[in-house]
């Protein structure tokens, strides 16, 4: 039986390896064996200071990414989330239900207003909670998602519960679906999760030109005092082996024998890489010539969103008591 899959990026700049190999990725395989719905989430971009100028331009660069990544609008919808508004208005319906203490539990937004001190504002504090509507109004039943996205689909399960018992039987309780693939850390400071917000030396970006991606790996910390231990070390064995297993599995024999010389482990990681990413730039390029084409399918993914989202809507306004 086909599940009904539903996730979503900020377009908040350019995609990076661990966006890829945590998610985008997986997004791939998942849509040749069930029903998926991907989508573009530029109202959650808004809950941290970013250029209103600069937002569309962003929502095309990911777009492009996702197409150039293997997301095929012949099998999963895909959209931007700004184009149907049943999303804002699900999302205050929840907004009436879910109780404050719930969200104060939430670590994203401690972890979120710690960096973000200067603005810390309501949506960034009702987060979780327009992206259970993202998830519920498609009824989905799954959700990939990282380790720290898992604590906000318990959420959207809890709501879905209050929901139902409140207005009897309408969603389901989705469940998440983590990716295999090991965290992706920065080549820099290892001890951190890859992340653009750290600067250009953190993330390898998938449209880095070859020598880019060169002098990132090589660069990267290894921390060799630490022996097996080195948080840097590890983190270039699970780049490796989320694309080449075998050549990780090598490496890491050589690496417990005392012969492993980090240079030459740096090479094939970013010769990996540079090989797995060469068609997704390529893709990419021909996609850029071609924005009209993209543009379209944008707006053909928001009405086959949309249809499925009113009919939700219909069914949620009539259980509320509103008409």
């Amino acid at each position: 039986m086909k599940n009904l899959i539903f996730s979503g990026m900020q377009p908040t700049g350019a995609l990076h390896l661990g966006n890829y190999l945590g998610a985008l990725k997986q997004w791939v395989d998942l849509q040749d064996e069930h029903n998926c719905i991907f989508c573009i989430v530029d109202y959650h971009a808004m809950t941290i200071d970013y250029n209103p100028k600069k937002m569309p331009e962003r929502i095309t660069e990911l777009a492009l990414d996702y197409l150039a990544a293997g997301l095929d609008p012949e099998k999963s919808i895909i959209f931007i989330q700004s184009h149907v508004p049943e999303h804002t208005e699900l999302a205050w319906i929840f907004n009436t239900i879910t109780p404050l203490g719930e969200l104060e539990r939430m670590t994203q937004f401690k972890e979120k207003s710690a960096q973000h001190r200067k603005n810390v504002n309501a949506g960034l504090f009702t987060y979780p909670i327009l992206q259970a509507a993202d998830i519920l109004l498609y009824k989905a039943d799954r959700v990939p998602v990282g380790e720290d996205q898992v604590q906000h689909v318990e959420m959207t399960r809890d709501i879905a519960k209050k929901f139902n018992k409140k207005f009897n039987k309408t969603f389901p309780e989705p469940k998440p679906i983590l990716t295999e693939a090991a965290r992706i850390m920065s080549p820099t400071d290892p001890t951190k999760k890859m992340s653009k917000s750290l600067g250009d030396k953190h993330y390898i970006a998938l449209t880095d030109s070859a020598d880019v991606i060169r002098k990132k790996i090589r660069s990267a910390v290894t921390d060799t005092s630490q022996g097996a231990d080195s948080p840097g070390v590890k983190n270039l064995f699970a780049i490796l082996e989320a694309f080449d297993e075998d050549a990780a599995k090598g490496f890491k024999m050589e690496h417990k024998s005392g012969s492993l010389k980090y240079s030459d482990l740096k090479d094939v990681v970013a010769n990996t890489i540079i090989g797995h990413l060469a068609p997704f730039q390529e893709r990419r390029r021909e996609l850029e010539a071609e924005k009209e084409r993209v543009a379209e399918i944008l707006i053909n993914g928001a009405d086959q969103a949309q249809k499925i989202a009113q009919k939700t809507m219909q069914e949620v306004r009539k259980k509320i008591g509103v008409r």
